[in-house]
């Protein structure tokens, strides 16, 4: 029997492009090279789409380029695959799947699962929606308030609002959020953007810094207490993972104390009360569940200090998958390899639409 092809695409025009190489190549390293043959794809920060043909290792250190030929996925539903160019020769290359390894803008919000939908190529994760409304701070907080699951205090203001009257936005901050509060672009991944406001004049810079990378800007109030993550795998049947505190070096869990500084740490399981855990895998399920998730997401939580109340933060519909990310060490914690984990994450994209 002939093995199936996958296409992973990586890189991509979002602020995540370098974190997306880490994690194509540790997943390519881990797919089960005698069911699938691989066809990387790489997407550069402007937008140009490359065939890339040489050793995985490379693909995270820019000496691999010379292995690269163009590519187009085409939406024509008929072709199903990926257009190979070399000068003016033109080659099909059909594809059975594709595996999207795009974090943030361009990625993780449906713009790139509209055009899989097009053309007819079965796919890994959450569909247009369901990506589109996740990655969407404003529009994730509406829905997980109509499942009455508690969050921190939040309000919403706009580029508009903040370059014609930034006064009444911060009345409206101060009335709702207080400080310190969290500033974030709704569309941002990674936690680009996001910046800590203690006072008026760090709320005024936030608001200006989140206005850059989106025109939609959420701000929450504080919440103090341990910062916990929760993975889930599945379609309908969904499966919880074990429960992960991280320990940020910085104030917050920024990019930089998520990706480049050694001094972040995570626990795995979190050492927290054995009820919460539970209750932080049952509402990270049912979040999933109430966005239509399909395949995977990493969902966040707070405990809070001194209530123990369980507060959601925020979902990740394509989480990243470098060596040290959450989401493959909280289910190898319930014995799960990786390896196991990305077969069963393929095959929930080959039966996304079953179910």
């Amino acid at each position: 029997m002939a093995k199936k092809v996958i296409a992973v695409l990586f890189g991509g025009q979002s602020s995540e492009h370098d974190v997306s190489k880490v994690s194509a190549a540790n997943i390519i390293s881990h797919i089960n090279q005698d069911k699938y043959t691989v066809l990387p794809v790489y997407i550069t920060k402007e937008g140009h789409w490359l065939l890339y043909d040489g050793p995985v290792e490379n693909i995270q250190n820019d000496t691999w380029e010379k292995y690269a030929t163009e590519a187009i996925l085409s939406p024509d539903a008929t072709h199903r695959g990926i257009f190979r160019i070399v000068g003016e020769k033109v080659k099909l290359m059909p594809v059975d799947l594709v595996f999207p390894v795009l974090h943030g803008a361009n990625g993780e919000d449906g713009t790139i699962q509209g055009l899989f939908e097009l053309a007819k190529i079965p796919y890994v994760g959450c569909g247009v929606l369901s990506s589109a409304v996740s990655m969407n701070k404003a529009f994730t907080k509406i829905i997980v308030e109509k499942l009455g699951i508690d969050q921190a205090k939040y309000t919403v203001v706009y580029r508009n609002e903040i370059e014609n009257d930034i006064e009444s936005c911060i009345e409206k901050v101060e009335d709702v959020c207080g400080y310190p509060c969290f500033v974030k672009p709704a569309c941002a991944g990674s936690s680009v953007g996001i910046t800590k406001a203690h006072n008026r004049d760090e709320l005024v810079d936030g608001l200006w810094t989140a206005s850059k990378e989106d025109r939609t800007v959420v701000i929450e109030e504080n919440i103090t207490g341990y910062e916990l993550e929760c993975a889930v795998l599945g379609n309908t049947d969904v499966k919880a993972s074990a429960v992960g505190q991280v320990l940020a070096a910085a104030e917050f869990y920024d990019y930089d104390a998520k990706y480049n500084n050694k001094e972040s740490k995570t626990v795995i399981p979190a050492p927290i009360p054995e009820n919460k855990t539970e209750e932080i895998r049952e509402k990270a399920v049912k979040i999933f569940k109430a966005l239509d998730g399909r395949g995977l997401s990493r969902v966040d939580f707070f405990m809070e200090e001194g209530t123990e109340r369980i507060v959601f933060n925020e979902i990740n519909t394509l989480p990243g998958f470098t060596p040290i990310s959450m989401y493959t060490m909280l289910f190898n914690e319930v014995g799960l390899s990786t390896e196991e984990i990305i077969d069963k994450i393929i095959d929930l994209g080959f039966s996304r639409n079953e179910d």
